[in-house]
């Protein structure tokens, strides 16, 4: 059977030779094992490493089954969650979608934003639905998601009673202690557990991910045996190991001064695959002023907007291509009589050929202007290649981190903006640091 490929030809060249990633791979092969064996900093959030073999099948099947209770009951259903308890189920849903028609039982997001309008807008979509809620937290602190899982319950509860509500709320939350915990214990909601030693950015395996994806109707026992295809296939040292050979490619790279790497897609369902991935790398590899910065575009629209900046701007980035072998339809370009826009020289062709060789065009285009591009296949859009794919780039990032010297696995830096803000809303217990901020306003 197929599986997602890894081509490093076309970011070899003046910027690193084949030699300089061969040179890497004793680097790749103990950062392989730290991720492997729990041996460095951070080896208390590698719950995820092994966590596509030990998902127990009754698991998959509990999250199935409240899935279809969810479907029964609801018309449509709300995913509270920011981050990585939002993204990687937004971007499985939103690659696996009808563009234009909406799941049978659509699942919506809150709680990734602060928005005002976002949240009186929902509401006013939410009224007169019958509609349930998955709050994904383990805190159950956390702002934006807190606020928007308050506002929500309160008019669930108002509409239908606390009794009925309840049954239509998931909690997917800390295994024993937190504020979401305390209130889906005495409330009596179906939970489902984050364990302690699996991060938010490497939660999408886990309830976390797979309750949303499967309320909108797709196959999580197919995206579960990709990834434990993708585990297999990454669990040994060696560059034909494909997360070990992105992970040492991209680290060479930035050593040549290639500081940002441009998730590329020709597949328009993969925009928020790419916003997946930016977190994943961006929040993983950003520290002590170290880092790869993690871009994303969708072409062929973006070549119309960044197509001139990756072109001819400042040398310093590397693309990663993401390509799509086969599309799910056919659609054939007609001949026109009159050919007034000159298109008959493609009619007859599928569409997909046509975005084939734009991609094909502007890989060489790029490459010949002096952008290093990987190369990433992907068979077609399945749970089963998606599971894949989410995997690579988890153990990749795992492996790439630890190259790089940093611990790949938390995020300091995030407290930084929340300590500033809970200063100036006067949160109680925040005095000195309200005080010392307004001083500076």
């Amino acid at each position: 059977m197929k599986s997602i490929q890894v081509n490093i030809d076309h970011a070899l060249g003046s910027a690193v030779t084949k030699a300089d990633i061969e040179a890497l791979s004793s680097e790749a092969a103990v950062a392989l094992g730290h991720v492997n064996n729990g041996t460095a900093a951070g080896n208390d959030f590698l719950g995820w490493v092994k966590l596509p073999t030990e998902t127990p099948a009754s698991l998959l099947d509990d999250i199935q089954a409240t899935a279809l209770q969810l479907r029964k009951d609801c018309e449509v259903v709300v995913a509270i969650g920011i981050g990585g308890s939002y993204l990687g189920a937004k971007a499985v849903i939103e690659a696996l979608s009808d563009t234009f028609a909406p799941c049978e039982t659509p699942v919506i997001f809150a709680g990734q934003n602060i928005g005002e309008d976002y949240l009186h807008e929902l509401m006013q979509y939410l009224q007169g639905k019958k509609y349930g809620i998955i709050v994904i937290s383990k805190s159950g602190t956390t702002t934006e998601p807190a606020i928007a899982f308050r506002l929500l319950k309160d008019n669930l509860e108002k509409t239908l009673g606390k009794a009925e509500a309840a049954r239509r709320i998931v909690a997917i939350t800390d295994a024993h202690r937190g504020a979401l915990r305390q209130l889906a214990t005495e409330e009596g909601y179906k939970t489902f557990v984050i364990e302690d030693n699996v991060g938010g950015r490497f939660s999408v395996l886990t309830p976390v991910g797979l309750l949303p994806i499967a309320v909108a109707g797709f196959d999580i026992h197919a995206l579960i045996e990709g990834a434990i295809r993708m585990e297999k296939a990454t669990a040994h040292p060696g560059l034909e190991n494909p997360a070990e050979l992105y992970a040492a490619t991209r680290n060479a790279l930035y050593r040549a001064g290639k500081k940002i790497e441009i998730l590329v897609n020709y597949n328009p369902k993969l925009h928020y695959f790419g916003e997946w991935w930016k977190q994943l790398y961006g929040e993983s590899e950003g520290k002590d002023h170290k880092g790869i910065f993690p871009a994303a575009v969708d072409n062929s629209t973006d070549l119309h907007s960044m197509g001139q900046w990756i072109q001819d701007g400042e040398r310093t980035i590397f693309e990663t291509v993401l390509s799509v072998e086969t599309t799910r339809h056919s659609v054939i370009i007609p001949t026109d009589e009159a050919n007034l826009d000159g298109l008959n020289y493609i009619a007859g062709l599928h569409v997909d050929q046509v975005n084939k060789m734009a991609e094909l065009g502007t890989r060489i285009a790029h490459v010949d202007g002096g952008v290093p591009n990987l190369h990433i296949t992907i068979p077609a859009l399945t749970e089963l290649y998606l599971g894949e794919l989410i995997y690579f780039f988890e153990k990749a990032c795992g492996i790439s981190g630890y190259i790089l010297n940093v611990n790949p696995f938390n995020q300091p830096g995030v407290e930084d903006y929340k300590r500033n803000m809970f200063a100036l809303l006067a949160k109680p217990g925040y005095e000195k640091e309200t005080d010392a901020i307004k001083a500076r306003l």
